[in-house]
């Protein structure tokens, strides 16, 4: 039995059709900046997804004009508050690098993986900007459809930091591209993207949704059995060749280059403090 469609504070959850959900990101007025309400939030839909029996795929979309801004870094304490350890990582409030790295391991790291590793198919459908943190959020996915204004863009470099935090860029854009992404900060197109394998397909905006569901429909077609060894034996061939292993050690010189600016511009995490030295969202 289907377990139906449900609202969560920042996300939604809608059967599309026989086997299918849509997971949208619903805070348009703010870009669908993912602040840590949003992660959970997140993380609810896909395991109510994942543990329903009739789900085969998952389609992840942002509402409104963009897919996603990144992370929201204007979130005030209250944001902090909801941190309860769906990964590893707790400690938190400690002083120093020890609790930043513990939210970024926790809300970041730790939840993409979660996320990537979960055993059915998910579609990220992306329009407009995908920034930094929406990044990950789309990578996480097995398939991404974009639409021909869809554009992607890391700028965190520009802070000292090298990338975001689920460091996929060489795997998903090829070291040249992932370097030039990084080094400039610059967009990388919707056709870029495709060009260079990281993006499946890109189509006109109005076709988007049209053209996701009925890709994840065809899917569906498929035994749920057979989608899941499927998808596990493509990610284990990427574990056997050394992303996640990368991933982890790019995310301890994350944690250093995060914690050198954090002290230089006096900015916390999820604290209020420092608002004004943060650039928005990440």
């Amino acid at each position: 039995m289907s377990l139906g469609d449900h609202d969560f504070s920042t996300v939604t959850y809608r059967e599309q059709s026989a086997g299918v959900v849509r997971v949208a990101m619903n805070r348009p007025e703010a870009r669908n900046a993912q602040n840590i309400q949003m992660t959970y939030d997140l993380n609810d839909a896909f395991d109510r997804a994942n543990s329903d029996d009739e789900v085969k795929v998952i389609i992840l979309s942002g509402e409104g004009p963009h897919f996603s801004s990144g992370h929201d870094m204007r979130s005030g304490p209250e944001q902090r508050d909801l941190l309860h350890g769906v990964g590893t990582y707790q400690n938190y409030t400690l002083p120093g690098a020890e609790g930043a790295m513990a939210v970024e391991e926790e809300i970041y790291l730790q939840m993409c993986r979660r996320w990537r590793n979960i055993p059915k198919p998910m579609i990220a459908e992306v329009q407009g900007a995908c920034i930094a943190g929406g990044l990950m959020l789309a990578w996480v996915c097995d398939l991404i459809i974009a639409s021909d204004d869809a554009r992607f863009r890391d700028l965190v470099v520009g802070w000292g930091i090298p990338g975001v935090e689920y460091f996929a860029h060489p795997w998903e854009l090829g070291h040249r591209k992932a370097r030039e992404m990084l080094y400039t900060g610059d967009w990388v197109s919707a056709e870029e993207a495709h060009r260079v394998g990281m993006v499946n397909h890109v189509v006109p905006r109005e076709e988007l949704s049209t053209f996701t569901e009925e890709m994840a429909n065809k899917i569906a077609e498929k035994p749920l059995f057979g989608l899941k060894m499927t998808k596990e034996a493509i990610n284990q061939t990427l574990d056997a060749q050394g992303q996640w292993t990368a991933m982890q050690s790019v995310f301890t010189m994350h944690t250093l280059a995060h914690t050198h600016w954090r002290e230089l511009t006096g900015a916390g995490l999820y604290t209020g403090e420092g608002a004004e030295t943060r650039p928005g969202q990440k």
